[in-house]
């Protein structure tokens, strides 16, 4: 086994320990023409006036394609924050919960960790993580495919661990997730797995902000 390929080994292992998803359609550009020149009679200027006005130009759409065994996804929108989790309530932290998981969905999709790093602690080893798996298999024509994560609820008792920080608890599955090399070749392709549990550590300052992201672990 080569070291490059002992690395990407670890990246993949690494990466089944998160989730991905998606959100909602990306639009376009708007490129609308002008109506015809003055050339004709008065009635006809009108025509072409009323004509204009009665059917505007649309504004084209782009496509969202997901990864598949073809190649990278295309056009995926870029989560939305929503109002809901700009609160420093139960609700807004739920609420929030939920968004982290969606640009974790979104960063796994494109490679791009931007999002997600702007709503995570710079002291966050996890989400450190996810931006090194993420990185990794997004690097050299490499791609991921599938692994769709749903959260299936978020829960908080909005009671302090410490000045302006909360703990929530969100349950979340995810689907197969297919990882694929730069020559096409499908590496490996996980298993669909249970729900599980995680728990979020995260602080209000003007914003939430995931501090921690861990799985629970059942005590025996």
């Amino acid at each position: 086994m080569t070291s490059r390929t002992s690395s990407f080994m670890r990246l993949r292992n690494s990466a089944a320990a998160f989730f991905i998803g998606s959100a909602l359609v990306l639009t376009g550009c708007n490129s609308g023409g002008n109506p015809p020149g003055n050339e004709g009679t008065s009635s006809a200027s009108a025509s072409a006036t009323a004509s204009a006005t009665a059917t505007p130009s649309t504004t084209p759409t782009a496509t969202y394609k997901p990864a598949d065994a073809k190649g990278i996804a295309e056009n995926v929108p870029v989560p939305v924050l929503p109002e809901a989790a700009k609160a420093e309530t139960k609700e807004g932290l739920e609420a929030f919960a939920k968004y982290w998981y969606a640009t974790l969905s979104y960063a796994y999709e494109t490679g791009d960790t931007s999002p997600i790093e702007a709503i995570s602690a710079t002291t966050c080893a996890s989400c450190l993580r996810v931006k090194e798996v993420v990185e990794g298999w997004h690097s050299e024509g490499r791609w991921l495919a599938g692994g769709k994560m749903i959260v299936q609820g978020a829960q908080s008792k909005f009671v302090e661990t410490a000045p302006g920080e909360y703990q929530v608890v969100v349950q979340v599955s995810q689907e197969p997730l297919s990882y694929y090399l730069a020559d096409g070749k499908l590496d490996e392709k996980t298993d669909q797995k249970p729900s599980m549990g995680d728990i979020m550590l995260a602080s209000y300052q003007g914003g939430w902000r995931a501090k921690t992201v861990e799985h629970l672990t059942n005590s025996q």
